[in-house]
């Protein structure tokens, strides 16, 4: 294995939201990595047929992970990769580290109608209208959990489980939707979003210019 660090390939910065979350993962846990953007505005979006995606991940889509010869093609399969080796990323109890996976396991593999109406999009503000009822059911849902889990741990940090982990870098894309939309939070999840947006790592992310806009999203509630 080579001695360089990591290479996590990533979609642009302001639209994609699977590369948010491990590289969310890796900076919190310390990791050095380097890090290369790749346009997906490009033939092939979609359909994982985009040619400079297909040079580094086997599935045509990103993020992926370099480590040495080894490739690292889901999200959740990198943020366990940094788990692995900075364990504080999941909660230190058996039951709650349970409880954190499950939350992740289903963002990571639920909320069809959220992801598909209201796109990821750091830069736009917007006020949504006409949401389809998946869509108000997925957004009642993420709006529950957060106020259970942060209410269950109100006596940690402002976190989901407390201390920050795997399971809040996969809902952060999810509040900078609520933010970009106009989506009302409040209560215990209007503090969780307030936590997310002021975390350094995620002002880092946030603050990467964005030189490319995707026309066909930017007009998405115009």
């Amino acid at each position: 294995m080579s001695n360089t660090h990591p290479t996590l390939f990533l979609g642009n910065k302001n639209y994609s939201s699977w590369s948010l979350r491990p590289w969310l993962c890796l900076r919190w846990a310390g990791i050095a990595f380097e890090e290369t953007v790749i346009s997906l505005a490009q033939e092939g979006y979609g359909k994982g047929e985009i040619k400079d995606v297909l040079a580094v991940s086997p599935n045509g889509r990103v993020p992926a992970l370099h480590v040495g010869d080894t490739v690292i093609w889901d999200s959740l399969a990198i943020a366990e990769w940094a788990a692995e080796r900075e364990p504080s990323l999941w909660p230190a109890d058996l039951l709650v580290r349970a409880q954190a996976r499950s939350a992740t396991c289903e963002m990571h593999s639920g909320f069809m109608d959220l992801r598909d109406q209201l796109p990821m999009n750091v830069q736009r503000r917007c006020n949504a209208s006409g949401l389809r009822e998946g869509t108000q059911r997925d957004i009642k849902r993420v709006l529950a959990l957060w106020d259970k889990l942060c209410e269950a741990h109100a006596s940690e940090d402002p976190w989901l489980f407390g201390q920050r982990s795997i399971a809040d870098a996969f809902y952060a894309p999810v509040a900078t939707r609520f933010r970009t939309y106009g989506i009302d939070v409040t209560g215990p999840g209007a503090s969780y979003t307030d936590t997310i947006f002021s975390d350094d790592a995620f002002l880092e992310w946030e603050s990467t210019p964005i030189d490319e806009r995707f026309d066909f999203i930017d007009q998405a509630f115009a």
